[in-house]
């Protein structure tokens, strides 16, 4: 039975979703859960801690938590949680209200996305989702960063940037008159629910530009797949748009990264870890720019944190086999 094994538990908290899992230090899945959106910079922490614990009990259901001896916890704004003394003592409660008494540890996301792509101790981790963050990677701990900076002052080819330029671009064919293309007409239908320009087209433009700034600035991310869609059909517009993105998000990488590196570079979010035209082009990108480079792409976040958590157990003497057996190649 499953309560005779040692385990440790790993829970990457997203604003909407957390998920947790369970693993014996061989690596067998022994539970998993998910619930809401726990980061306590969206959520605060009362409202994050809840999902923290809902999220552990479900996947700890068949398992003693006694057995526990190892957690990870990976979030977006880690070191905020660790500053903030209401707040890991939220967080602190959930884990013992889960039954578990063995210590845990904090790290940012954009290390278990790392980790839930390559073992080695050394490299670079590119996410772009809703935003984008470009981090080195040393011993298996964040070295240097590159852009996070938010939507309102950087996130450079992120799903916002994308939504926004979208936006941008749609202003300027209505400025100048021109008939909007196939990827203005349906950014203006999203925003307006139809695609109908109005006898003056300003009036569209002070309706398109009150739809934008009724809804909170990071909404324009929900545009990305318009662009994503409309440029695996070839749309000129927003081809150029995700050729721009790509060149973004590899110039952060070339911030932090020396030139001719050979560590691996993981690619983590949303519009790059699925099949886009961004991910094509940013591994094109990256390709050319560091050809000697492993390219992994990031997996299972949960599994990374509890892999991260069992890693420096001294039962633990392969922490590379282990990784292998949670993530194996494709």
């Amino acid at each position: 039975m499953p309560k005779l094994d040692t385990a440790v538990v790993g829970l990457d908290i997203g604003g909407t979703s957390t998920r947790a899992t369970v693993l014996t230090l061989t690596g067998q899945r022994l539970g998993s859960g998910r619930a809401g959106g726990g980061n306590p910079t969206s959520h605060g922490a009362e409202r994050a801690a809840v999902e923290l614990l809902t999220a552990l009990r479900e996947a700890l259901s068949d398992f003693d938590p006694a057995r526990v001896v190892a957690g990870t916890i990976g979030l977006a704004g880690a070191g905020r949680l660790l500053a903030d003394p209401a707040g890991r003592a939220a967080f602190d409660q959930a884990w013992q209200d889960a039954g578990l008494r063995c210590p845990y540890a904090v790290h940012g996301d954009a290390l278990v996305a790392y980790a839930s792509g390559t073992a080695a101790p050394d490299g670079t981790v590119l996410i772009a989702g809703t935003g984008a963050i470009t981090a080195q990677v040393r011993d298996l701990r964040l070295d240097r960063i590159a852009d996070g900076h938010g939507w309102l002052l950087g996130d450079a080819g992120s799903g916002f940037w994308l939504g926004r330029e979208a936006v941008r671009r749609l202003l300027a064919d209505l400025d100048a008159g021109r008939t909007p293309g196939t990827l203005a007409t349906a950014v203006l239908t999203e925003l307006l629910g139809s695609a109908e320009i109005a006898s003056r087209p300003r009036a569209t433009v002070d309706a398109t530009i009150q739809a934008v700034t009724r809804r909170a600035p990071v909404e324009l991310a929900r545009l990305a797949p318009l662009v994503v869609d409309a440029a695996t059909h070839g749309e000129p517009v927003a081809t150029a748009l995700i050729t721009e993105a790509a060149a973004h998000l590899a110039e952060s990488v070339g911030r932090i990264r020396a030139a001719g590196a050979v560590t691996p570079v993981v690619l983590g979010g949303g519009l790059l870890t699925a099949d886009t035209p961004l991910a094509a082009a940013v591994r094109v990108e990256i390709a050319r720019q560091w050809p000697d480079a492993p390219l992994r792409t990031a997996g299972d976040g949960a599994a990374a944190a509890a892999w991260l958590a069992a890693r420096d157990l001294p039962e633990v003497t392969d922490p590379a086999a282990l990784h292998a057996r949670l993530f194996p190649a494709p």
